[in-house]
């Protein structure tokens, strides 16, 4: 029996892991390995993510806390060296029509482009359409953020539409959010090209 057919129930915190990553339930023990991210890139001067400084990221981790149930925060972790690559998180958790979103995502510069996100995709999706039961996961990005889109795309979510004038950036301007989703239906074959995906990176 799935969680999101019980709205009583939040989602339980879980771990999972999947070629040499591991997802994390985000904690205050995070928050070092977190701000080592961060500044791996000085990710907090990108005008269209919200990667929190350094000096934020006490606060950052104590938001993502109190934002439950309607958010579930991971640290990503690499699991053979325990240190902290970045964050995602389940967020906008609707149990009562099986929906949920994944964002909130962010990994060091010298662990974007590699295996790292698709891993956490492949974990995050796998956990929401089979285990929680999930009939549609959305995600949403930044209208100026082209690689973000771009990542979502080649994931096979599908283009919603665009939501304007929709929330703040850290600089004051309001920003358009782009939505997409990925229906139950459409999950087996997205999960078959993130499989192949992994294998070309060298993943088994």
């Amino acid at each position: 029996m799935n969680q999101l057919a019980h709205p009583a129930a939040p989602i339980a915190p879980v771990t999972l892991e999947l070629h040499g990553v591991r997802l994390e339930p985000l904690g205050p023990q995070h928050a070092d390995g977190l701000r080592a991210a961060a500044r791996d890139g000085e990710l907090w001067t990108l005008r269209v993510t919200s990667v929190p400084e350094p000096e934020q990221v006490d606060a950052y981790i104590a938001t993502a806390l109190e934002m439950r149930p309607g958010r579930l925060a991971f640290a990503v972790v690499d699991a053979a060296s325990g240190t902290v690559l970045g964050t995602t998180s389940y967020h906008d958790i609707v149990p009562t029509i099986a929906r949920l979103e994944i964002g909130y995502t962010w990994y060091g510069k010298s662990h974007q482009r590699s295996h790292v996100n698709t891993t956490c995709k492949l974990l995050l999706m796998t956990h929401a359409f089979e285990t929680l039961g999930a009939a549609l996961l959305g995600l949403r990005t930044d209208n100026f953020n082209f690689a973000s889109q771009a990542a979502i795309e080649r994931l096979g979510a599908k283009k919603d539409g665009v939501l304007r004038h929709h929330a703040l950036r850290r600089d004051g301007t309001v920003r358009d959010t782009v939505m997409y989703s990925i229906a139950a239906g459409e999950w087996p074959e997205i999960k078959a090209q993130l499989r192949y995906k992994l294998a070309l990176h060298g993943t088994r």
